[in-house]
This record gives structure tokens, sequence and C-alpha cells, in this order.
């Protein structure tokens, strides 16, 4: 298979999400990451985040690696408007260069000059909506300031990052579990909600600004983009049980067989989804994904493309040429650890070591 960056072939669609799982890792998997660390972190993702118009569905910064849950929408047609292009550049510059820039626009406009209106956004907008762009800044940014405060030198970074493309629905809600997850099969939390840099800490707890907003956001539309919930923070009741599940909090037993409560979530939805929640007795497959979370499932990392069986055959037609001609179809059962979502999830890669 290419080892060139595989990037969903719909994503430049308003119509199909583009979410991808990424992670890197620091060179020689040192633990290098404090609390400090962690908390700069997290702002320099923040900030890549208000500029680029990518939006983070869930996130994990642990000791010496991350993983981000990453939503990369298109450009808006027609472009950005001078008043959201101005909020995109207040959120990584200063006050003094956006008025700089300001100021050359205004005056680009006051002589009629369109090309040179189109090259000042240019400057700024090719860096966004783009997956490449905002993980090569984050990693940048964030190696420029652990540089400085440890003062040292060269590469943070073990390799270039890695990335696997994610399907909106259960794909998307397994894998944000999986990365919030994190701290609880590496033993450093008993409860993903008491790991304060991730995605499910910071929704619960708040985060450095005190709401966790933001990452009530995320989790609404990583759970439910299927229904074309958007980045709704109002949504976090509703979503926090169906959540908590996948995590594997909120699943009681009674009289020796695992049992939810019902609560319909919308009208179209998954056989997963109907599991979840139809009283039937047993919600064994359930108890089976949150095993399967706790443990490392390789797939999730290596996998390249995770998601439905139409949905990774869909992709691997769209990018037919990176496979030799003996691949007759895309989808891969999971096996080892990740055979709990055989037949639900499936994978383009079949990996056969470490799984």
């Amino acid at each position: 298979m290419s080892s060139k960056r595989w990037l969903a072939p719909w994503k430049d669609s308003a119509e199909k999400p583009a979410i991808y799982h990424c992670v890197s890792r620091v060179v020689d998997r040192r633990f290098v990451f404090g609390d400090a660390e962690r908390e700069h972190f997290r702002m320099f993702m923040r900030m890549q985040e208000n500029f680029t118009g990518c939006r983070v569905l869930s996130y994990c910064v642990m000791s010496n690696h991350f993983h981000i849950l990453l939503e990369v929408p298109p450009m808006p047609v027609g472009g950005l408007t001078d008043q959201e292009f101005f909020k995109r550049l207040s959120a990584t510059n200063s006050e003094a260069f956006v008025a700089g820039v300001a100021k050359e626009l205004e005056e680009a406009k006051s002589q009629g000059r369109d090309e040179w209106v189109r090259e000042i956004h240019v400057r700024f907008t090719y860096r966004m909506h783009n997956l490449s762009e905002f993980m090569k800044t984050l990693l940048q940014r964030f190696t420029r300031w652990f540089n400085r405060t440890h003062q040292r030198s060269g590469t943070l970074w073990e390799e270039r990052y890695k990335s696997v493309i994610v399907e909106c629905g259960v794909a998307a809600r397994t894998m944000a579990a999986y990365i919030d997850l994190n701290p609880v099969r590496a033993g450093m939390a008993s409860d993903p909600a008491k790991y304060r840099w991730s995605s499910y800490g910071e929704a619960l707890g708040g985060g450095p600004k005190g709401n966790g907003k933001k990452a009530r956001e995320g989790l609404a539309r990583a759970c439910m983009s299927h229904c074309d919930v958007g980045f709704e923070a109002e949504k976090w009741q509703e979503v926090s049980r169906i959540y908590r599940r996948a995590l594997g909090l909120a699943l009681g037993r009674k009289s020796g067989k695992a049992v939810v409560e019902k609560d319909v979530v919308c009208p179209q939805m998954t056989s997963a989804e109907v599991l979840e929640v139809e009283d039937n007795g047993t919600v064994l497959a359930d108890l089976q994904l949150a095993a399967m979370l706790r443990c490392r499932v390789r797939y999730f990392t290596d996998g390249a493309v995770i998601g439905s069986k139409a949905f990774v055959n869909e992709a691997f037609a769209a990018a037919r040429e990176r496979f030799t001609e003996r691949r007759i179809d895309g989808a891969r059962r999971m096996k080892g650890n990740g055979k709990a979502a055989a037949g639900m999830l499936w994978s383009v890669r079949d990996l056969r070591v470490r799984v």
C-alpha cells in the first residue's frame, strides 16, 4: 500500500464528514510531558482549532504521546468573510499583527485591487481546513515552546504523525471512547473523568476556562454526527448517557444480565445503537466493546480506514491505485484485541502482528 498520507476522498464535500484519528509520539518514547506540558499542548491545540476551522472531536494528551480525533470540514463556499477571517487570525496572532493585516486589506480594497485582496486571504487561508497544516503547525509550535522551556534543541517527535480515516457514527464514537480511555489503559486513572487532559475529563471538569464547552461540543459531534448533530454543547445531557455506555461506565447488572436504560437517540439507528437501547435483557456486545477499548487496539492507529464494511470499501475503491492488482476489496475483519468489533467495524488493513 502507498506510504503517501491517505486523505478522505470526500474531504471537500459538505455532505460527508472527513474525520481522522491522529497520533504522534515523543522521540525514543521518553516520558517528558508533565502537567505544564500537557496544559500547553492543549492550549496550542485549541489555538489551532480556532485558527484553522478544523474541529477536535476527542483528544488525550499522555506522558509521551497524544491522540486527536479531528474533523476537517471543507472551506466555506465563497471563502471566509472579513469578520471570520480576522477572528481566525486573532486565534494565533497578536492584536498588532491582525491590525496590520486589516490595514493592508483596507488599502487593497480602497484601490480596487481584487488580486491583492485575494493574495492577502490566501496568505493565511491555505493553512486552514487542512489536516496536514493543522498537525504540522501544532507540532512545530509545541516543539518550539518545549525546547525553549527545557533549553534543548532538535526534533521532539519520533516520526511523522499517524492518521486513520474514521467513519461518522459508531466508528467515531468508538474511536473517541478509545482515545478517552488512554489513561485508564495506562493505569493513570481509574475513571477517564478524573484525567484532566482529555476530552471527557475536560467536558466534565471544565478545562482551563472552567466550562468545558469545546470538549462537550466535540463529543456531541463524535457521538451524533450521523444524526445531523453539529457542535452542540446543549446536547451534552443526551450525549453523555450514550458516551458513558461506550466508555463502559454506565453498564449495570441485574439478575446476572447486563441492562441499560432505554432512550432513543435518533430515528435512523444502526444495529449497534439499537442494541444499546433495546430492552432485551442483555447488552453483551456493549460489554465486549467496553472491554475491548481497555486494551490496545492496533487497528485504531494503523488500520488506515475504520468504519462499516461499505464505508471501508468506498474508501478503498476511491484510492484503488494505492493497492496491488491482487487486492479485490478493501474491508478486512478485525482480529486479536479488535475482534469484539468484528462485523461492526472494519479496517482497510489486514494486520497480522500484535493486533
